[in-house]
């Protein structure tokens, strides 16, 4: 079995699939490695030389899907690729298809990938930083985030078009990218000083937040389970009113459910109606 690497990058492993197509090396002979040769099988091996006798015509749209599946982090991540590209180079579309059990896997990696862009978009907060690091760096605003897939760089455009000309920096575990106002900066590997800087920042109006956070709170109508599935609980670190979630879910369970009432309000004095009796009947 070959074993390849791509570091991670679609247009390498675009490039790398092409040529092992093109020599008609099947999908069972060919890993990718994510790490130190995690298939102790595969024996490291250069790519054959050339493009190869057979010559595949490939539907642009299963290069979109393709290059969106890219950007989900899991097993197989590109072995899998590799597979869809071959069936539909050999006549058997029905690999794109949902229907199908790769096309199924494909197209739910897909969804993964645009639902953990569309969690960027809703959990990130960008925080100013202090004014004088903000003037010696050139930046405005700053935020961390750690997401499940390799999705920064397809999506931060959106914070780009939503800012204008405020200068940002979103650090993560892996890349990084940065807003001059006017042009993108992405880097695979994010600089250990862009993390710190996500990390100075300091939201004035977090306390503001937390405060009015823990008087909206509906302990009645609260769900954890659904709670979860919009807001992973991994993201609820980063938002100011994190560390209260668990503490007020808590209090849910343990009574106030009956009641309707966040804590303060329960505390004040007045009669106590509990959620589901009729007042005009007491």
């Amino acid at each position: 079995m070959i074993a390849l690497d791509c570091a991670d990058e679609f247009g390498t492993w675009r490039g790398q699939a092409r040529v092992l197509l093109g020599h008609g090396i099947d999908p069972a002979q060919v890993t990718w490695v994510q790490g130190p040769m995690d298939d102790l099988l595969a024996v490291p091996a250069s790519l054959p030389e050339g493009p190869g006798p057979f010559q595949a015509r490939i539907p642009a749209v299963l290069l979109s899907q393709l290059e969106q599946a890219a950007r989900y982090c899991g097993e197989q991540r590109w072995s899998l690729l590799y597979e869809v590209l071959w069936r539909v180079a050999h006549g058997d579309r029905t690999a794109m298809l949902a229907g199908d059990r790769l096309g199924s896997e494909l197209q739910r990696r897909i969804k993964q990938v645009g639902r953990e862009a569309h969690h960027l978009h809703a959990f990130l907060r960008f925080v100013p930083l202090p004014e004088v690091l903000a003037k010696r760096l050139q930046l405005d605003l700053v935020a961390y985030h750690e997401p499940a897939h390799d999705i920064l760089e397809s999506a931060s455009g959106h914070f780009a078009e939503r800012l204008g000309r405020q200068r940002w920096l979103i650090a993560t575990p892996r890349d990084g990218i940065r807003f001059d106002g006017k042009v993108l900066d992405y880097r695979r590997e994010c600089p250990e000083q862009w993390r710190e800087w996500a990390r100075h920042g300091e939201d004035p109006g977090a306390e503001l937040w937390r405060t009015y956070y823990r008087h909206i709170f509906n302990p009645a109508r609260v769900n954890p389970d659904v709670m979860r599935q919009h807001m992973p609980g991994r993201f609820w670190r980063h938002l100011p009113e994190g560390d209260l979630i668990p503490r007020l879910v808590g209090q849910a369970r343990q009574g106030k459910q009956r009641d309707g009432q966040a804590l303060e309000v329960a505390e004040k004095g007045g009669k106590r109606i509990s959620v589901g009796v009729d007042a005009s009947r007491s």
